[in-house]
């Protein structure tokens, strides 16, 4: 199992239902791939370098989880079909728990 990190920029205009809603439904997903979710961190909502689909504003999400590759690939075509997610980026933070890559 790796450990991998996803960074998710979300739209300023969802509220706080649908945002669990989305992060809910990724939830899903990692489970289903037989993944397990470590840690959801909030970073809220931030002012953005530069406007993002005309939005200057933008909700921060991190997800860590373990996983097998093939599990990123998933979330990632998940998180393409999403309405309310902008932008994200998935980086591989190790490839057994405990270890730095």
């Amino acid at each position: 199992m790796r450990k991998f990190e996803t960074l998710l920029l979300l739209s300023p205009e969802l509220s706080a239902e649908n945002r669990e809603g989305i992060l809910a439904a990724l939830g899903g997903v990692i489970e289903r791939e037989k993944g397990v979710m470590e840690e959801v961190d909030h970073w809220g909502m931030r002012d953005l370098a530069y406007p993002v689909r005309k939005q200057m504003r933008g909700y921060y999400v991190r997800l860590v989880y373990n996983g097998p590759a093939a599990l990123v690939a998933e979330l990632e075509r998940n998180i393409r079909i999403t309405d309310g997610i902008f932008k994200f980026v998935t980086v591989k933070l190790a490839d057994e728990a405990g270890e730095v890559a």
